[in-house]
């Protein structure tokens, strides 16, 4: 029988009371269970038993040797404004090759936004009220216009929102464009497990399993066949982002320009930190290398340091935008150089040997997760620049308050206030930079300030910015 080889491989591995009430299961709850038991690889689930739930349960993160990561300030902020122009001037010439493809992590659902559905359907525009993939769609229809080559895009979804994903992009055409450069593949899963190590269930037909963590997105990009495509159509750079984020510049030429020069395998972008205690992981250099270190992680009297000019020392906050070369993820993929799992205790609802149902009030067992920003210290060559918080960084995180929808589409309003001010329109604005009402730029006529200045130009008579209009 097929399920004998995983029965018996469970069992060898001390694990073979995931199995427990298979004979009372129905043909169609066996091959459910069958199947999430399939995706488990047993020796890492053992190696990371004795790793992190038992020998190491009580380490924490390093943090000796810290000191600040050196990164590439803006020209206005003393950069060398040659040296960002040569910058741009590369990467311009690389995504009209074709050897940038776009890449976002878009496997989690709007539930904290009080959503039903997959978080890049949520609409975040301040006007025609646009969801975040189709932002993003639309950012990558006019860049491909604009360098003359299409931009293939990678979208990681999840097991529980693929399907409803794929539906979706399907209902709106793809929102333009080619169905065959838009490529779907889901995040891996790892099993919980109880603080003895033993994988749970959350069912009698089904283990607890869990996301891998953005990290696992590398994984997954090698395991889906990614790559692979990747190699096949020239694409040499990947520009990771995650979903939450519309006003993201993933098509980046000075970025790409700055990983090209300086022989990066991958890349970031920083933000200076709006204040010490901000929620940001921490770019530091640490014994040569580059690593990111969570603001959970470093303590408050660590992100309060200044130097001697009063900055906060700890400047460089990561907004998880990064460039990542092909070669790159796959030999951290695949090759001896693998991402360390992180050790996440939480309150997993399980099932007791008995199978009655747990609803545990205090965490009962071990979530493992990868983080995307560990494979820095493995890179060759990372570089990270400045980027301006304005122009890259507004993400809808949370229903109400910072992060929200209505903060992201104040931060929108914002950028096209000031793209069309610079063009001499004259709209006024308040000490933050909000008009007194409410327009839109969509992506098309401007993905960011030069693509919106030729669209501009382009016009017969300046439009006249008014409440409520789009440019388009």
């Amino acid at each position: 029988m097929v399920s004998q080889p995983i029965i018996a491989a469970f069992q060898q591995a001390g694990q073979g009371h995931v199995f427990a009430f298979y004979e009372q299961l129905s043909p169609e709850q066996q091959a459910a269970l069958l199947a999430d038991a399939a995706e488990i690889d047993l020796t890492e689930i053992s190696e990371l038993n004795r790793t992190l739930v038992q020998d190491n349960a009580a380490a924490g993160i390093d943090l000796s040797d810290l000191t600040p990561a050196p990164y590439q300030a803006l020209p206005k902020n003393g950069g060398d404004a040659a040296a960002w122009a040569e910058a741009k001037r590369l990467g311009e010439e690389a995504l009209r090759a074709g050897r940038v493809a776009a890449f976002v992590v878009a496997g989690g659902q709007g539930t904290r936004l009080g959503y039903d559905g997959p978080k890049g359907t949520y609409p975040v525009t301040p006007v025609r009220k646009k969801t975040l993939f189709q932002v993003f769609a639309e950012k990558i229809r006019a860049a491909g216009a604009r360098y003359g080559r299409p931009i293939h895009w990678f979208i990681m979804t999840s097991h529980l929102n693929h399907a409803a994903t794929e539906a979706f992009f399907r209902e709106h055409g793809f929102f333009g464009l080619v169905a065959d450069q838009v490529h779907f593949f889901r995040q891996g899963r790892m099993p919980a497990v109880g603080l003895d190590g033993r994988i749970l269930l959350e069912e009698k037909h089904r283990i607890a399993m869990s996301p891998d963590g953005h990290g696992g997105s590398l994984r997954a990009l090698q395991r889906s066949g990614a790559v692979d495509l990747m190699a096949r159509e020239g694409i040499e750079i990947l520009s990771y982002f995650q979903v939450d984020n519309p006003l993201v510049r993933f098509i980046d030429p000075a970025f790409v320009g700055w990983h090209l020069k300086t022989r990066s395998e991958m890349s970031s972008k920083m933000v200076p930190k709006a204040y010490a205690g901000e929620k940001v992981g921490h770019f530091c250099a640490q014994r040569g290398k580059t690593v990111v270190i969570e603001y959970s992680d470093l303590p408050s009297a660590r992100q309060e340091e200044t130097d001697t000019a009063g900055r906060l020392r700890f400047l460089a906050g990561s907004i998880a935008i990064h460039l990542l070369d092909r070669d790159f993820i796959r030999r951290m993929a695949t090759g001896a150089d693998a991402l360390p799992f992180h050790r996440a205790n939480k309150k997993i609802p399980c099932l007791d040997a008995d199978g009655g149902a747990l609803r545990p009030e205090k965490p009962n067992g071990v979530k493992f997760e990868l983080f995307v920003f560990d494979a820095l210290p493995f890179a060759r060559n990372p570089v990270i620049i400045e980027t301006d918080r304005a122009d890259d960084f507004s993400p809808v995180k949370n229903a109400e308050g910072l992060d929200s929808p209505r903060t992201c589409a104040e931060d929108q309003t914002r950028q096209f206030a000031r793209w069309v001010n610079a063009r001499g329109a004259s709209i006024p604005v308040d000490s933050t930079g909000l008009p007194p009402f409410t327009f839109e730029v969509s992506p098309l006529f401007g993905y960011d300030e030069d693509s919106f200045a030729a669209s501009w130009a382009a016009c017969s008579s300046p439009p006249a910015i008014t409440a409520g209009l789009v440019l388009e």
